[in-house]
């Protein structure tokens, strides 16, 4: 069943309740506006980003890798993602995962990206993302809603030492209960097979 507008605004401001305090620690030392991973603190959000609005915050979730344990087992990991702004035109985003047993206790460092979302006026979607295993990828895409947004791969480019990698296409959403969710498929022999999936709860902001 689809939530009425106010259930939605209700359902924000008890989240906020929790997490509405947090945000990146600064070193308030710099002659830049800081980092804000809150909406309600720090710079303003640039008008051209309203459209990726919803996805500021600092979350934090479990997930799983498709086939990517031992012996193409389903593999389980947690993950924090950030979203952040400093009042310009783009989003800095960060993620790190990690493995974890059946228990949920922490295994052993998984990914880790870096990167930049854009979008422009006709409402296309610009993201590049620097992998810590040596790839840099070019994604472009379009909002589905005012919740949810899909990017593919348009370039890819990886170190002499990464792993291979191939083209992914990446879809993200805000859940109904707040939760930020994505599914990743990547190619495999031509086709796109499912990768990451992972729901995390927001944090921060």
């Amino acid at each position: 069943m689809s939530r009425s507008g106010n259930e939605a605004i209700e359902q924000a401001a008890a989240i906020a309740e929790t997490t509405g305090s947090r945000n990146l620690p600064t070193w308030g030392d710099l002659p830049l506006p800081a980092d804000t991973a809150n909406l309600r603190d720090g710079a303003n959000l640039h008008d051209g980003l309203l459209a990726l609005l919803p996805m500021v915050g600092v979350w934090r979730g479990e997930g799983v890798g498709h086939g990517l344990g031992d012996d193409g087992a389903d593999l389980q990991y947690q993950e924090q993602i950030i979203v952040s702004h400093d009042g310009r035109n783009y989003l800095n985003w960060q993620t790190r995962s990690w493995t974890v047993d059946a228990k949920g206790d922490y295994v052993a460092p998984l990914f880790r990206e870096s990167g930049f979302w854009r979008i422009s006026e006709d409402d296309s979607i610009e993201v590049v993302i620097a992998h810590a295993e040596g790839s840099i990828e070019l994604f472009y895409g379009k909002p589905l809603s005012q919740t949810a947004w899909e990017i593919a791969t348009d370039a890819l480019v990886s170190a002499a030492s990464a792993p291979k990698l191939h083209g992914a296409k990446r879809l993200y959403g805000i859940a109904e209960d707040g939760a930020l969710a994505y599914v990743e498929e990547r190619l495999v022999d031509g086709e796109l097979a499912p990768r990451l999936s992972a729901k995390l709860d927001r944090y921060a902001g």
